[in-house]
């Protein structure tokens, strides 16, 4: 595959699993939204569901890593490195795109959430168990946890290692289970197995920290956050970004280890 195909194919690819899965955390999230409080399994199904639409598009041009960290852990097992620098500005540009179309799905949700002095305060303003979680960390906005993840408890080791397990689990389901014919990408059967895998990350894994698993799932989708004229919008939480970016970068690394070793 070229170059321009592994652009392109990661671009469209980390777009939809963006626009999918940040879709769904942006209908159980924000008011005026049919979706609204559908809880944790809407948003595991949803990022699953989103995982194989990505996949099954994606693949035929780029293999469909559409995460950094399955495309550090296939540098790793077959020590190619050289198309590593096309599949990250793909993945980084898709997933701001995506997130980006979120925001014009959802435009007037995110102007009747960020404006509704329940949610972000104000003169008669009261509190209430329906604000965000993300409005009560530090650094981080009402609507951060539709672009982005949070933890739920502060503990930088903790949600490190959190996202690393995370990421091996998934990575080795991909070198394992997922992998084409040539061992480059995501395959036809592939696709399945490894949504289903993200859906049992979510369920399983995902309370501490949101599972982010995706570096450029977390990255892209903060930037657009920092950049958006959105109303009140609050912080990007920059201080807890690297944990989603470096996590899961280790887990692949360990992944493509433990493949190395135990199953090549």
């Amino acid at each position: 595959m070229s170059s321009s195909d592994i652009f392109i194919g990661e671009t469209i690819g980390t777009a939809i699993l963006i626009l999918l899965g940040g879709g769904v955390c942006a209908a159980v999230t924000l008011k005026a939204s049919k979706a609204r409080n559908a809880g944790w399994l809407a948003i595991t199904f949803g990022w699953g569901f989103a995982v194989l639409t990505a996949v099954y598009t994606s693949a035929p041009l780029s293999g469909a890593h559409l995460n950094p960290a399955v495309t550090v852990a296939l540098a790793i097992k077959d020590n190619d490195w050289s198309n590593v620098p096309t599949y990250f500005a793909g993945q980084l540009l898709g997933a701001m795109i995506g997130a980006a179309l979120v925001w014009v799905a959802y435009y007037g949700q995110f102007q009747a959430h960020l404006t509704d002095k329940e949610i972000v305060g104000g003169p008669g303003a009261q509190a209430t168990a329906a604000k965000a979680v993300e409005a009560q960390e530090k650094g981080a906005g009402p609507v951060l946890g539709i672009f982005s993840t949070g933890p739920e408890i502060r503990n930088a080791v903790q949600n490190l290692l959190t996202e690393i397990i995370g990421t091996i689990v998934l990575v080795l389901a991909v070198l394992t289970q997922g992998l084409n014919d040539s061992g480059k990408g995501l395959g036809t059967l592939g696709a399945l197995i490894t949504a289903l895998v993200v859906v049992s990350i979510g369920l399983s894994l995902g309370g501490p920290t949101g599972y982010a698993i995706n570096p450029a799932r977390d990255l892209g989708p903060r930037i657009v956050h920092a950049l958006l004229p959105l109303p009140n919008k609050g912080g990007s939480d920059w201080g807890y970004a690297w944990i989603p970016v470096v996590g899961p970068l280790i887990g692949g690394a360990i992944a493509a280890g433990i493949y190395n070793v135990a199953f090549a």
